[in-house]
C-alpha cells in the first residue's frame, strides 16, 4: 500500500464529521455574503446527511456580515456634517450581535430549500469550563443527528468575556478554528475538515511560485521548514491557526483536513478519498518518514553543492548574490516577527541584556546587511584569482591561484545578523557551509535560513547551507574532520574551549574580546574623551568594545581625565578599577583584569608607561584589538610596533575592527589566530591555495629533462 493509500484508508470508517468554514469562505472581498459559494456548500452537506454522515458545521462570518450591515445603516441615517467627522470603529460585540442573526436567518433559508434542518448553537470559552455543560452539549448534538438536523456552531462574540472579537486569543478556544478542534474531540468526530480561501497548507506563502502545497503534514519534518504568508483577509488567524488547530486535533486522534472552500465539491472529494487539501494525522510520521540527514551527509551535500557553485561564472555568482539581499528585504517584515517572538522569549526567560541586545535585529538591520551582500556582490570574484605565475622551464608555466576551503561549520550564539554575513561571504568564496546558532534564536536563524537558501537556484541546491538545529549534532560534526575543512566558533570562551577540545579540525577565531585603550600623558585629551566613550558606549556587547582604559600615571590628578570619569559614569558605565586606579578613584575593585563585560562597564587602571601599557595588555589581554591615543611618535611607534595584537590602532576606536567598515563587505568573526586569517575575517580569510601547472609535455627524467629557469611573470589581467 503507497503513501496515498495509507493516508486515505481511515475514511472508509468516517461517520461524524465536524466543517469549519472561515469568514474568507462565508464572504466575498466586499465584505458581502458569497452567496453562491454558500449555496453549493449547502448543497454538499444536504448530499451527505441524506448518504448517513452526520455533519456538525462551525460558521465564522458573523462579525464580518455585522460590520457590513451596520455600516450600511450607519451611513443611510447620517447626516453631511456627520460624515465629515473621523469616524469611529463599530463595537465589534454588536457586530457579532446583528450578524449573527443574519447568518443564521441565511443559513435556514438555504437549508429550507433544500428540504434540510438546521440549530443553532452558540457557545463561549467559559462555557466549556462546566462538565454538566459539556455533558448537556454531547446530548443535545447526539439528539439533533438523529433527527438529520445540521448543528451549526459559532462563537458567542456579542456576550463573550473576550475584550473584543480578533483580539483575544486566551482560554479553552480561541477562534472557530480552535472551537472545531474542541468540538471534534468533545462529540468523538471521526474527521475534521477546515475550509479554507487556499487549496491548502503551503511550505510557505501561496502567492509565492516557489511555494509547494503539502498534501500530508508531518509534524517533525515541516513544523521548522513553512513560513506562513500574511494572516487571511478576514477572520482572526488565517493559515496559522488552522495548522495549530489542525495539529492539536491529529495529535489527539481525530484525522483533520485543511482545503478549499472555494472549489466546487472538495467536502465530497476529501470523503472519496481523493487527494486534495492538506491531511493531518497522527500516524503520518509512519507513512512518509522523515529522512534523517546525518552529521557526515549534511557536510557532503554542502561540498557537492559548493562544487556546482564554483562551477558557476562570475556573473552567476555575483546574482545569487543579489539574490540573497533582494529576498531578505522582500520579507522584512516576516523576519521581524520571529525576530520578536524570540527577544520576547528570551525575556521571558530572564536572559541577560547584553545577550538580548546582541539578539535583537534592530530597526534598519536588515537593509543595512541587503547593503552588505551587494558591496560583496560586486567586489572583484575572489575564485580562481592568479596570486603567482612562475615559468619553471621553457614551456613549463606554474599558476598560484585563489580556491575556496571547502566546507565551514560556523558556530555562533544569540546573533542572528551573523547568520546572514556568514552565508553571503560562503557563497561570495564558493565554500559550502553549516550553521549551529544559539537556541534563543531559532525562529530568526530558521526563516534567515529558509529565505537565503530559497534565493540559490535549483542548479546549485539549497544543501549549499545547512542549518543544525540540535546542539546534539554539534560533536558528530567536530569528528569528520575528512570533509569539514574548518570550523569557526563565535561565542563566549567556554565555547572556543569546548570546540577546539572536541575536534581534530582547524580552529578559527577568538574566544574573549578583551580591547584596551591606552591614553598616554601626550594624548590630546579631548580626542581621547571622544574615543574612549565611543570605545564603550557604541555597542557594549560587542567584541571590539573597550573592556579595560589604562591611564597613564601623570593623567590622574587632572581635570581633563576627571571629566572623562565623569563623561563616561553620565553614559552609564559603571568603573571597576585595578589595585592604584580602585584606591585613587574609590571605586570597586575588579575581580580580574582579564574580563569581557559585554555591558556598560570597564575597567580602568593606571600604568607608569607605554612600555607598562604594552606588558599589561600582553599579560592581560587577548590579542584582540588594541589602541594607543597620544601625540609622541616615540609612544605610538613602539604601541603599534610592540602590542602583539590583531589589530592595533592609533587615535582611533577599537570599534572600527569590523569586517564591513574595513571594507570586506561582511566577516564570519575576527580572528585571534596566529595561522591563516587574523583580524576580521572576510572572503580572503576563506580561501587557501591551489597550484596550476600548465606545459606541453615535459617529464622530469631525473631532473635531467629540463631546464630550470624559475623565472617570476607578470599576473595578465
Amino acid at each position: 500500500m503507497d503513501e496515498v493509500d495509507r493516508s486515505r484508508a481511515f475514511l472508509k470508517d468516517v461517520k461524524r464529521i465536524v466543517l469549519k468554514v472561515g469568514t474568507a469562505v462565508v464572504t466575498r472581498n466586499d465584505g458581502r455574503i458569497a452567496l453562491g459559494r454558500l449555496g453549493a456548500l449547502c448543497e454538499q452537506l444536504k448530499e451527505l446527511n441524506s448518504l448517513g454522515y452526520e455533519v456538525i458545521l462551525v460558521s465564522s462570518g458573523a462579525v464580518g456580515l455585522g460590520r457590513q450591515r451596520l455600516r450600511y445603516r450607519k451611513l443611510v441615517n447620517s447626516s453631511f456634517a456627520d460624515l465629515q467627522k473621523p469616524q469611529v470603529e463599530l463595537d465589534g460585540k454588536a457586530c457579532a450581535a446583528v450578524g449573527q442573526n443574519c447568518l443564521m436567518a441565511l443559513y435556514d433559508t438555504l437549508f429550507s430549500q433544500l428540504d434540510v434542518s438546521s440549530a443553532q448553537l452558540l457557545v463561549t470559552d467559559s462555557d466549556f469550563r462546566d462538565r454538566d455543560f459539556r455533558k448537556q452539549l454531547s446530548d443535545t448534538v447526539k439528539s439533533l443527528l438523529s433527527l438529520k438536523v445540521i448543528p451549526i456552531f459559532n462563537e458567542n462574540d456579542a456576550v463573550s468575556t473576550r475584550r473584543a472579537p480578533y483580539e483575544d486569543s486566551s482560554g479553552i478556544f480561541w477562534d472557530n478554528d480552535s472551537l472545531a478542534a474542541l468540538l471534534a474531540l468533545e462529540l468523538k468526530a471521526d474527521l475534521l475538515v477546515l475550509l479554507s480561501d487556499v487549496d491548502g497548507l503551503y511550505s510557505g506563502p501561496p502567492s509565492d511560485p516557489r511555494s509547494k502545497i503539502i498534501h500530508t503534514y508531518i509534524k517533525e519534518k515541516h513544523q521548522s521548514e513553512i513560513t506562513f504568508g500574511d494572516k487571511s483577509r478576514v477572520g482572526r488567524g488565517g493559515m496559522t491557526a488552522k495548522v495549530k488547530a489542525a495539529v492539536n486535533a491529529a495529535y489527539a486522534g481525530i484525522p483533520v483536513v485543511i482545503t478549499s472552500g472555494y472549489a466546487p465539491g472538495n467536502l465530497s472529494k476529501v470523503l472519496e478519498g481523493q487527494r486534495v487539501g492538506t491531511l493531518f494525522h497522527q500516524d503520518a510520521h509512519l507513512w512518509s518518514p522523515v529522512k534523517e540527514v546525518d552529521a557526515r551527509g549534511m557536510a557532503v551535500a554542502a561540498r557537492e553543492s559548493s562544487r556546482r557553485l564554483q562551477a558557476m561564472t562570475s556573473e552567476e555568482r555575483k546574482r545569487v548574490l543579489l539574490d540573497v539581499a533582494d529576498a531578505l528585504e522582500a520579507n522584512v517584515r516576516l523576519i521581524n516577527v520571529e525576530n520578536e517572538a524570540d527577544v520576547s522569549a528570551a525575556q521571558e526567560a530572564g536572559y541577560e541584556k547584553s545577550l538580548i541586545s546582541r539578539l535583537a535585529l534592530k530597526p534598519g538591520k536588515i537593509k543595512s546587511l541587503a547593503n552588505s551582500i551587494r558591496v560583496l556582490a560586486n567586489m572583484e570574484d575572489p575564485i580562481g584569482h592568479v596570486l603567482k605565475r612562475t615559468q619553471l622551464a621553457e614551456g613549463l608555466v606554474l599558476e598560484k591561484t585563489s580556491s575556496p576551503l571547502g566546507v565551514l561549520l560556523i558556530v555562533f550564539e544569540s546573533r542572528p545578523e551573523a547568520l546572514v554575513q556568514i552565508a553571503s561571504l560562503a557563497i561570495r568564496s564558493g565554500n559550502g557551509l553549516l550553521l549551529k546558532g544559539g537556541k534563543e534564536a531559532k525562529r530568526s536563524n530558521a526563516i534567515l535560513h529558509k529565505i537565503i537558501t530559497g534565493a540559490i537556484p535549483d542548479s546549485v541546491g539549497g544543501k549549499l547551507i545547512g542549518l543544525v538545529t540540535s546542539r546534539e549534532e554539534i560533536p558528530d560534526l567536530l569528528k569528520h574532520d575528512d570533509v569539514i575543512d574548518l570550523v569557526i566558533p563565535r561565542g563566549s570562551n567556554k565555547l572556543v574551549s569546548q570546540v577546539k577540545n572536541l575536534t581534530k579540525i582547524p580552529v578559527l577565531g577568538h574566544a574573549d574580546g578583551i580591547c584596551h585603550v591606552y591614553i598616554d600623558k601626550s594624548a590630546n585629551m579631548d580626542m581621547a574623551k571622544r574615543i574612549a566613550v565611543d570605545a564603550k558606549v557604541d555597542y557594549p556587547a560587542a567584541c571590539n568594545a573597550m573592556e579595560t582604559l589604562l591611564v597613564h600615571k601623570d593623567l590622574k590628578d587632572t581635570t581633563e581625565f576627571n571629566d572623562l570619569v565623569v563623561d563616561l559614569r553620565a553614559e552609564g558605565v559603571t568603573l571597576y578599577g585595578g589595585p592604584r586606579a580602585s584606591s585613587l578613584l574609590n571605586i570597586p575593585q575588579a575581580h580580574s583584569f582579564h574580563h569581557e563585560y559585554s555591558s556598560m562597564a570597564c575597567t580602568v587602571e593606571f600604568v607608569d608607561d607605554v612600555y607598562a601599557a604594552i606588558d599589561h595588555i600582553h599579560e592581560h589581554g587577548s590579542a584582540h584589538t588594541d589602541c594607543v591615543i597620544a601625540e609622541d611618535l616615540e609612544v605610538v611607534d613602539a604601541f603599534l610596533g610592540q602590542v602583539d595584537s590583531a589589530a592595533v590602532f592609533h587615535n582611533a576606536s577599537p570599534r572600527f575592527c569590523d569586517g564591513a567598515r574595513f571594507g570586506l563587505g561582511a566577516e564570519v568573526g575576527i580572528s585571534t589566530s596566529r595561522i591563516h586569517a587574523r583580524g576580521p575575517v572576510g572572503v580572503e580569510g576563506l580561501l587557501t591555495t591551489r597550484w596550476i601547472l600548465r606545459g606541453n609535455g615535459q617529464v622530469v627524467d631525473g631532473d635531467k629533462g629540463v631546464i630550470y629557469t624559475h623565472k617570476d611573470l607578470p599576473i595578465e589581467p
